[in-house]
């Protein structure tokens, strides 16, 4: 059985249930001369027709939604809810009236008995059956019509169980109790009606209970990859619960990264929240990100760079920013500084109380898809040059790349193990120098290694 036939066949069990109290009430209730009962009876009738109402609603929200009601119907049931509220209301001002009118009148005649006891046991035990359908089918599903009608069978209880108490004290020589009994109950189903019509109006105006927008954000900042949250905006429409959320996350975390963060956000919330209906937004922030990423996340954003490497800053009296580019060996000098420049704004957008942008333009040569070679003769040429560095210890492969006039050399080299960094920075520097002396148009890149 679907969740939507479960709500529909509650309520249409406890509008028969209600139908039949009425019936008894209404029948002894006049035949006793009960106002208390008679009260009681009209409660009920006015229930049937809540719950009709709620009925009806409920069917019409589970149509699913359509281009006029992209959020589905459940607002229909609220209204409907809503409505019922507000005819409690009237039918709960004239029981009082009339039972303030009725307390001036002198004792009656015909006073209720033993039938009228009889009438107010039985509607109690039609309520507490209404109260367990209604508390099963809560336990398989929600909604705004279920839990109004499971109120209404609560607040049942104790208005039938006041107007019972009524005719007891009459048949004990109090005449005025059936109708003190009328009046406590009339403000009863004044009070109930008024809290019944504050809270659909509330959720007819989108709002939610604060508790569960905090319930919300909790869940989103306990959750592993979000930042911040930024914004929780949620409505409910019927027994669906509609929440839109915006998180922020770190500006290098990946596409692939935030997607899985903003699946757990979702999941964490449907797990807590039942019914719910999630949509999450994300944003990068760059609190607390390297600034050295976020120099090359906005340099790699200009039209025109190939790679960037070397990048290197110092915050002393505002930020100086060093990076060297790639760009297109054949660009010309008017548009590699086109490039140059587009890199120095959009850096100066991302990072704050920069002093200065120096960008090193350089040619960048795209590596060939072919297979490597091992050139002898450039091996031989490496070789040689190399012997007149002692601290050269051992020369491993030398890789050449050919793409048309452009010679890519990569060299692995062994150092002397106790040399500085610095120190084998410069003989690599003169070796490179000394091989782009021999070999035309050649890129030459040495890896040195530890003997």
């Amino acid at each position: 059985m679907s969740l939507q036939n479960i709500k529909t066949n509650a309520l249409r069990l406890s509008l028969y249930i209600i139908l039949s109290a009425f019936v008894v009430e209404i029948f002894i209730g006049i035949f006793s001369n009960s106002l208390a009962l008679v009260t009681d009876s009209i409660h009920a009738v006015l229930d049937s027709v809540v719950t009709a109402i709620l009925l009806v609603t409920a069917r019409w929200a589970a149509k699913p939604p359509d281009r006029e009601h992209t959020y589905g119907h459940g607002k229909i049931e609220t209204m409907g809810s809503f409505i019922g509220g507000i005819i409690i209301l009237v039918i709960a001002c004239f029981f009082i009236f009339e039972s303030v009118s009725r307390l001036q009148e002198p004792r009656p005649v015909v006073l209720p008995g033993m039938l009228a006891i009889g009438a107010a046991v039985y509607t109690l035990c039609s309520d507490f059956a209404r109260i367990g359908i209604l508390a099963k089918a809560l336990k398989k599903t929600e909604g705004s019509a279920l839990r109004v009608d499971f109120y209404h069978a609560f607040m049942d209880v104790g208005s039938t169980s006041v107007a019972l108490v009524g005719i007891v004290l009459v048949m004990m020589g109090f005449y005025q109790g059936d109708f003190v009994a009328a009046l406590i109950l009339g403000a009863l189903l004044a009070a109930l009606s008024l809290k019944l019509i504050y809270k659909n109006a509330m959720e007819l105006t989108d709002a939610v209970p604060e508790s569960m927008v905090k319930t919300v954000h909790d869940i989103v900042d306990d959750t592993e990859g979000v930042m911040k949250t930024e914004s929780v905006q949620i409505r409910r429409s019927g027994s669906d619960i509609f929440a839109e959320v915006t998180i922020s996350l770190k500006g290098t975390a990946s596409f692939e990264e935030a997607h899985k963060i903003s699946a757990n956000v979702e999941k964490n919330i449907k797990d807590n929240i039942a019914n719910s209906k999630v949509t999450v937004h994300f944003e990068p922030t760059w609190k607390d990100v390297p600034i050295d990423y976020i120099i090359n996340n906005a340099a790699s954003s200009v039209k025109g760079v190939e790679g960037i490497h070397n990048i290197s800053y110092t915050a002393k009296d505002g930020i100086f920013i060093s990076l060297h580019v790639l760009v297109d060996r054949n660009m010309s000098l008017e548009e590699a500084h086109k490039v140059s420049d587009e890199i120095e704004v959009q850096i100066k957008k991302s990072v704050e109380n920069i002093n200065h942008i120096t960008v090193h333009l350089e040619p960048y040569v795209s590596i060939p898809k072919s297979v490597p070679v091992e050139d002898l003769t450039i091996e031989e040429q490496v070789a040689n040059i190399t012997k007149e560095y002692p601290s050269v210890k051992k020369i491993g492969r030398v890789i050449t790349f050919q793409l048309q006039d452009i010679f890519k050399v990569d060299i692995d080299c062994s150092f002397n193990g106790s040399l500085t960094i610095e120190e084998v920075h410069g003989i690599i520097s003169e070796i490179e120098y000394k091989i782009k002396n021999q070999i035309k148009n050649a890129i030459v890149t040495i890896h040195p290694e530890p003997n």
